[in-house]
């Protein structure tokens, strides 16, 4: 399988792996500012669907997306089992809800595999590359589509 243009094959790199709608996922490990608890998050009346509400971090309103969601993998019942990954995308901040976070996983590019495209045509690819685990296939995700549509960081 191809690989992704975007790591050197000689390159090592790391990964923050996660759940998300009972699926595994993996977040570079230079994008996560933090892991934090659940906590209720104060809802924002026409936000769109995968966005749960807004939290105040430090002094800086942050929106909080439901990842299983955002991903098409059906709705989270956020509880105290829950994870918020506070996770930068350029410039912005977002926090992710999450099932959990498991390991960092440390590999070099020329083991991550090009994802094979999927998805309609209309949403951008989502998966920027495959890792073998243990127990099958960790995705890795594509920054772009951690921040919910028309984002502006609020301060």
């Amino acid at each position: 399988m191809p690989k992704p243009q975007q790591w050197a094959e000689d390159e090592v790199l790391e990964f923050v792996t996660l759940k998300a709608g009972g699926q595994s996922f993996c977040i570079e490990i230079t994008q996560i500012r933090e892991i934090r608890r659940w906590s209720p998050v104060t809802a924002l009346p026409q936000a769109e669907e995968a966005v749960l509400g807004v939290m105040n971090l430090r002094g800086a309103v942050i929106p909080i997306v439901d990842l299983a969601a955002r991903l098409g993998l059906g709705e989270c019942d956020a509880s105290p089992r829950h994870v918020i990954m506070v996770v930068a995308v350029g410039d912005k901040t977002v926090g992710l809800l999450v099932d959990s976070v498991s390991e960092i996983l440390t590999v070099s590019g020329e083991q991550i595999c090009e994802a094979p495209a999927m998805g309609r045509g209309d949403v951008p690819n989502s998966i920027l590359g495959l890792i073998s685990v243990e127990d099958g296939m960790s995705r890795i995700l594509s920054p772009s589509v951690l921040l919910p549509h028309g984002f502006k960081e609020v301060a």
